[in-house]
């Protein structure tokens, strides 16, 4: 598959849309939960604080990602006139999702800089200034598409300075991390990564862990066991996923997800029954 079909079809992602008004006031976000947000300014000011990170006053047609659960605040007086339209947005695997992992806590870019999304936003904002019926369905599907695109957008301009995004964005490493993420299952060598991208093993390493921020070794087992957290949330046994993700056994697996996260697969599973529950 492309850089981000993979991906996407791994680890989908489904928007809630919960604001499509005129802002007077405070909107705060705990930083709390499972959620990450979008917010579109469509018209107006608003100003965006952000936990740790000072006042970004927005006066221009805006989009803000947080791509998982992170302290902001979003501010407007009356007279400002900032209509906001704003989703929650859930990616699947929640905060292990190697996509929104990748990503920094807030994205806020212009509009008018991202002409990939203007066909997808001109149509948002008509739906969401009309009556017709469906129309929070279509807006939250309108949301997902929006999210595809931004990710699109990002790898096709290379934005971001390192994690998985900006590999998949370096012509040097985005083959090998395709052929890798495509098939988990496969027994990678860091030899063999690197013959993906015509690089020494040495030198694809060095520039691997400046990119990614991992090492390729690293980065293998973040994402074999990122692949098995979601088999997990889909109810599948550890002995039918550990061939899948690339393990000979599931006491391999069960070794290789310690390893990861601290605890055992049942552990991680009953804690996030819990967690859920608690939702």
């Amino acid at each position: 598959m492309d850089r981000l079909s993979t991906l996407m079809s791994r680890f989908g992602v489904s928007a809630n849309l919960y604001y499509n008004d005129k802002l007077c006031g405070v909107e705060a976000y705990s930083g709390v939960g499972r959620h990450g947000h979008m917010h579109l300014l469509q018209a107006g000011t608003v100003t965006v604080q952000g936990a740790d990170e000072g006042d970004t006053i927005l006066t221009q047609p805006s989009l803000i990602f947080i791509p998982r659960p992170f302290e902001h605040r979003l501010f407007a007086r009356e007279s400002d006139g900032a209509r906001l339209l704003c989703a929650s947005i859930d990616f699947e695997g929640g905060i292990d999702n190697p996509l929104s992992a990748s990503l920094p806590d807030m994205l806020v870019l212009p509009l008018d800089e991202l002409p990939l999304l203007a066909t997808t936003l001109k149509w948002m904002f008509e739906e969401a200034s009309e009556g017709h019926c469906g129309k929070e369905a279509v807006i939250n599907r309108l949301f997902e598409l929006l999210i595809i695109l931004l990710f699109r957008h990002l790898l096709e301009l290379n934005q971001l300075q390192t994690g998985l995004m900006a590999g998949l964005a370096d012509p040097r490493l985005a083959h090998s991390l395709i052929r890798v993420n495509d098939a988990p299952h496969y027994p990678w060598s860091i030899a063999e990564m690197a013959d993906q991208s015509n690089m020494s093993r040495s030198a694809y390493a060095a520039h691997f862990r400046t990119i990614v921020g991992q090492t390729p070794a690293e980065y293998l087992l973040s994402w074999r066991i990122s692949l098995a957290q979601k088999l997990l949330r889909d109810g599948r046994a550890i002995n039918l996923i550990a061939a899948d993700v690339g393990y000979d056994s599931p006491s391999a697996l069960a070794r290789a997800f310690r390893r990861k996260t601290g605890v055992s697969p049942r552990e991680w599973t009953k804690a996030l029954a819990m967690h859920e529950g608690q939702d």
